[in-house]
């Protein structure tokens, strides 16, 4: 751990879930995992006494139960400050967000929201889902810009995508010396002429594909605008593909039937002659026949 004091803590794409969800990719809880890092964060801030920024989507949807508002309200870390994300608001939308979970722990003290209308800790500028950057840095003193858009390194994110790169965002907005974004779960961070860019990635790893994935937070030091990543803890081998193997299998055999009824079927005949051909050179069940013999009927 890091001597130094940091002047703030990141993450972003925490996605607190209810108590009974369970990801297909997890054998273990993800309700009694996310209070772990949740408290490892709040032991991180209690340590260093410094703000907590969060780049969106603290909720993995927006109208959290009354169960999981309470618990979060007893392991968020103080000085928490936070944007909001999609899935933070009602169908995406930020004039709906008093409805949300995250203006209730806006009422009752418990977070602060970035915005350019409401700014509260003179510290970044926060640009929730949707919203774009002012450019300006007057009363932003560590020229913090916290957003919830998405970015990436390397490879496009999918064909065609009209995604700015983090690159391209450092260049477009010289103006902030440190710009922290959400929505992409992979972790990252770029850097230009001494400026950077931290995209945190996601606290839980709730798809197959981040088995590798390795939370984390990251420590800011406004000094001399350097990083220090922090790994979260985490439980080894709870993430399984089986569910996704399984899909695949099925996927399989109902790609060979059709395969087989496309080289079976010939044009001349009846449907009801195609389909007796077929059931003579396969195994099909009488149930299933007589479904298949209702159905006709009607």
């Amino acid at each position: 751990m890091p001597d130094r004091i940091p002047d703030a803590i990141l993450c972003a794409d925490i996605h607190l879930v209810e108590r009974d969800y369970q990801a297909p990719c997890r054998t273990d809880s993800l309700w009694e995992k996310q209070w772990i890092k949740m408290d490892f964060i709040s032991a991180l801030q209690k340590k260093f006494s410094c703000p907590v920024l969060c780049a969106g989507d603290l909720f993995d949807f927006w109208k959290p139960s009354p169960d999981l508002l309470s618990e979060t309200a007893r392991h968020i870390p103080k000085e928490f400050y936070t944007i909001y994300g999609q899935h933070d608001v009602p169908q995406h939308s930020l004039d709906l967000s008093y409805k949300s979970g995250i203006h209730n722990l806006i009422v009752n003290g418990k977070v602060d929201i970035l915005d350019d209308k409401h700014n509260p800790s003179d510290i970044a500028e926060g640009c929730s889902w949707g919203m774009k950057p002012t450019g300006e840095t007057v009363g932003n003193p560590f020229k913090i810009l916290v957003w919830h858009t998405t970015t990436y390194q390397g490879k496009e994110l999918w064909p065609g995508a009209e995604i700015p790169m983090a690159a391209t965002l450092l260049r477009k907005y010289p103006q902030y010396n440190l710009i922290v974004t959400g929505d992409n779960h992979k972790p990252f961070t770029e850097s230009y002429q001494g400026r950077w860019l931290v995209n945190p990635g996601s606290m839980m790893r709730l798809t197959a594909d981040q088995a590798d994935h390795k939370p984390r937070v990251y420590l800011w030091y406004a000094e001399d605008n350097s990083i220090n990543m922090v790994y979260l803890p985490i439980e080894l081998n709870v993430i399984t593909r089986e569910h996704l193997d399984i899909k695949e299998q099925r996927d399989a055999r109902i790609d060979a039937f059709i395969t087989r009824l496309n080289g079976e079927y010939e044009a001349g005949l009846s449907f009801e002659e195609n389909l007796e051909r077929f059931y003579a050179t396969n195994q099909i069940r009488e149930s299933v026949k007589n479904i298949v013999y209702k159905s006709l009927e009607s």
